[in-house]
């Protein structure tokens, strides 16, 4: 059984994530974050942990902002767009309980405190900015390194902020072809 309690966003999520792991779970029953629910899962995380696995579109990117304005400790886990999307329609339930699984494991907490161990020079170097492929090279490793696919502002934001390793990193360069 996971330890930290997994928040997603509606009932279907709920019976994805079930059926994928053994887990409480707690859904925010959309983009309308309710305050009550908000409080429950800042109760919630003091003592057992939360893991953010919201939808990989708008509303679930701000949902998850929103929760972790709030709440200091969360773990985020993030599934690929592409992996979470069945005739058009985009979510967490449409995901295969193997990606959930992945996802859950390559979890990852926000570090507090700024770091700067990446720069734009990284990004640059590594044509994660500046080219046709940056985009798709920043999915094919957020997808290796658990922090999700998004702009290349926000990734070097995830690099720093999620406590990725100069390692880790370089690892997962090795990986895009």
């Amino acid at each position: 059984m996971i330890k930290e309690v997994i928040v997603v966003e509606g009932k279907n999520d709920i019976s994805a994530v079930k059926q994928a792991v053994d887990a409480e779970v707690i859904a925010t029953s959309g983009f309308g974050l309710k305050r009550e629910v908000l409080d429950r899962i800042k109760q919630i995380s003091k003592t057992r942990g939360i893991i953010i696995l919201t939808d990989p579109d708008y509303a679930g990117k701000k949902i998850r902002q929103g929760i972790s304005r709030e709440i200091d400790n969360c773990k985020h886990a993030f599934i690929p767009q592409k992996k979470a999307t069945k005739d058009g329609d985009i979510g967490i339930e449409n995901a295969s309980p193997e990606q959930i699984r992945e996802a859950l494991k390559n979890a990852r907490a926000e570090i507090i405190k700024e770091r700067q161990e990446f720069s734009q020079d990284d990004m640059i170097k590594n044509n994660l900015i500046g080219n046709d492929n940056a985009s798709r090279r920043r999915n094919v490793i957020g997808q290796s390194l658990g922090i999700g696919h998004c702009s290349a502002k926000q990734f070097l934001k995830r690099l720093n902020n999620y406590g990725i390793t100069r390692k880790e990193f370089e690892q997962s360069i090795l990986k895009v072809k």
